[in-house]
């Protein structure tokens, strides 16, 4: 059974809040574990330089995250024009809150 137009349309607007939330669980998360390990650090009355080279990877990773985080918005951009260009509309579908850009944002 092939896939029409609307159902396309939920299905990779779903995917990519799926993809965005997951993202931003992913940095809260690492910003989590920072700041446990530097906590830990200050509380245990370590050396400053405990731990350091491991927390530059994590601050590295969260980098990358961002970084990929871009990626997918100027990905998000271009489904929002290949929308506009195949159904002539520039909303995000029904059900699916938008920020004042057109971007789509995670119900609730």
């Amino acid at each position: 059974m092939s896939m029409n137009i609307p159902v396309a349309q939920q299905r990779i607007a779903r995917g990519l809040n799926e993809a965005e939330s997951a993202l931003n669980e992913a940095l809260i998360k690492q910003t989590a574990l920072f700041l446990v390990m530097v906590t830990a650090r200050k509380e245990t009355n370590s050396s400053a330089f405990l731990g350091h080279e491991s927390l530059l990877r994590i601050s590295k990773s969260q980098q990358s995250l961002l970084a990929a985080g871009g990626d997918l918005a100027r990905a998000h951009k271009g489904m929002v024009d290949i929308q506009t260009e195949v159904m002539g509309i520039d909303a995000c579908p029904e059900n699916l809150p938008t920020t004042p850009s057109g971007l789509y944002v995670e119900a609730a």
